[in-house]
């Protein structure tokens, strides 16, 4: 599901947005860096986190996610830079092999949230 043009994204600078929503509804926003997401040979995505506590809050108690991700140094469909929309589910981890492999590459994290996609459209 995920593409070449998804994988050139994370591989250059940019910026990654993710939503969830609290039990009222509200929209939470977090960001991180590209360059520290880690997809596994399913293509689950991994995020290293030292804070996301309100995004763990809502993903406990809703566990759907939609995240962004983008690159001005990436060619998009007409010009420089690509983005992608990607939907899904997640849930947090504080250990196991996930986390482990996560700790590994970014030992700031004292969780991981693991991203399983369902969908990802390039919008740009």
């Amino acid at each position: 599901m995920l593409s070449e043009k998804f994988f050139e994204c994370l591989d250059k600078d940019g910026i990654v947005a993710i939503a969830t929503a609290n039990e009222e509804g509200q929209a939470h926003l977090v960001n991180t860096w590209n360059k520290y997401i880690i997809v596994t040979e399913d293509e689950k995505i991994l995020i290293p986190c030292a804070g996301f506590h309100k995004t763990e809050k809502n993903v406990a108690n809703n566990s759907y996610v939609e995240m962004s991700i983008g690159s001005p140094e990436v060619m998009g469909r007409n010009y420089m830079g690509a983005g992608f929309h990607l939907t899904g589910t997640a849930e947090f981890h504080s250990d196991g092999p996930l986390f482990e492999r996560m700790h590994q590459e970014r030992s700031f994290c004292s969780r991981i949230m693991v991203f399983t996609p369902e969908t990802c459209r390039q919008m740009v």
